[in-house]
């Protein structure tokens, strides 16, 4: 295909290896983008890869996605469990997109087993490390595929 997918990341991503280690590993945001790419190529989709720590950039990228991008893998960071306008974002797409996370939020503090993003997104991985990246880009692509072979014109 000759759309790629977006592989969004939200806030404090960009210190992933340095913060909390014993939460989200050693693993680097460079070695998530590197895992995303790998995946990307061996199911025949190119990544463009982001990470921001501004909700405003993030919607932004969540808009341009409509046009330009065949799906969007997200990590939305702390916005995940606080942001109204990025569900509003993620419901106004027009392409399929996958909810990613490093840990399992589902085992953690209890504010953040809601996930606003969730109810924007055909399904979510979590709990994988960077491995939830390469299986959110797996799923994208064929969730990209699906969607092209019903909607020819998009």
């Amino acid at each position: 295909m000759s759309k790629p997918i977006f592989v969004l990341n939200g806030p404090n991503l960009n210190l992933l290896g340095q913060r909390e280690p014993h939460i989200y590993g050693t693993a680097t945001l460079a070695d998530a983008e590197k895992a995303s790419q790998d995946r990307a190529k061996t199911v025949g989709f190119a990544v463009d890869f982001r990470q921001t720590n501004h909700e405003g950039v993030l919607i932004d990228w969540l808009h341009e996605a409509r046009n330009v991008a065949s799906a969007v893998v997200l990590n939305a960071g702390g916005l995940t469990h606080t942001s109204i306008a990025l569900l509003d974002a993620l419901k106004a797409l027009t392409i399929p997109a996958v909810e990613v996370h490093l840990s399992n939020p589902q085992t953690r503090e209890e504010f953040r087993k809601q996930s606003f993003v969730s109810l924007g997104v055909a399904g979510s991985i979590a709990g994988f490390g960077v491995m939830s990246y390469e299986l959110g880009v797996e799923a994208a692509a064929r969730l990209a595929l699906n969607h092209a072979a019903q909607n020819p014109r998009t």
